[in-house]
């Protein structure tokens, strides 16, 4: 579940970028592993499609929840409701083995939808309200409802992937059990990240984000 982050969506448009990623690599690998995956969607055009494949033993399922429109990633907190709903349909139709929601407003559609059906719900939060807030100060655009919605799935999810150690410590002090949640460190792509080859002497790190990508930057910009 991947409510704004469709992986169907080129990295580098709006709101467009490593959850994208994330999704579609996770989704694919699962796949090449036995699974069956679907990954559902919210709607952004009237165009889509009900259901794309995406590869051998993954569809992504695009649901209705609020205007079939692109909309910023803090804006359909209100149509989690439609959008469980559907999900609801969508698992008692065809019950999933597991659910793997990624973002926060994803967690809330899901566990809404998978606790009447008994269906277990993994979490990976992807970032945390708390230290956005922490970081960001009066430039957070999230919902005022995010940090409490965090803290209630955080305690009551059946499994938490954090991506890193430090993130561990964030969730415990949200009330998550640390029994409940492993690390598992985003992967790389080592067939197109690769040491192989030469290698130019270097005094600098850079760093490129979508930002960069996303605004055409001719030069990636020092960080």
């Amino acid at each position: 579940m991947s409510e704004h982050a469709s992986p169907l969506t080129e990295p580098g448009s709006v709101d467009a970028g490593g959850q994208n990623v994330h999704v579609r690599a996770l989704a694919i690998a699962l796949a090449r592993d036995g699974h069956h995956v679907t990954v559902h969607a919210r709607r952004t055009s009237a165009e889509q499609p009900d259901r794309v494949g995406l590869a051998a033993g993954v569809t992504v399922e695009h649901l209705p929840a609020g205007p079939p429109e692109a909309i910023d990633k803090d804006l359909p907190l209100p149509h989690m409701a439609e959008m469980a709903a559907n999900l609801g349909r969508s698992w008692e139709h065809d019950r999933p083995d597991v659910v793997h929601a990624h973002f926060w407003m994803s967690g809330k559609a899901s566990m809404h939808a998978a606790s009447g059906l008994g269906i277990p719900v993994v979490q990976t939060f992807h970032a945390l309200g708390v230290v956005k807030r922490r970081e960001q100060g009066a430039a957070d655009t999230s919902p005022p409802d995010r940090l409490a919605i965090e803290e209630r799935l955080a305690r009551s999810v059946d499994r938490i992937v954090a991506t890193c150690a430090d993130e561990v410590g964030e969730l415990t002090a949200l009330g998550a059990h640390p029994e409940r949640i492993s690390v598992v460190p985003c992967g790389v792509d080592l067939d197109l990240f690769t040491p192989a080859g030469p290698v130019a002497r270097r005094r600098v790190v850079l760093q490129v984000d979508r930002r960069d990508v996303a605004a055409g930057a001719a030069e990636p910009r020092l960080r």
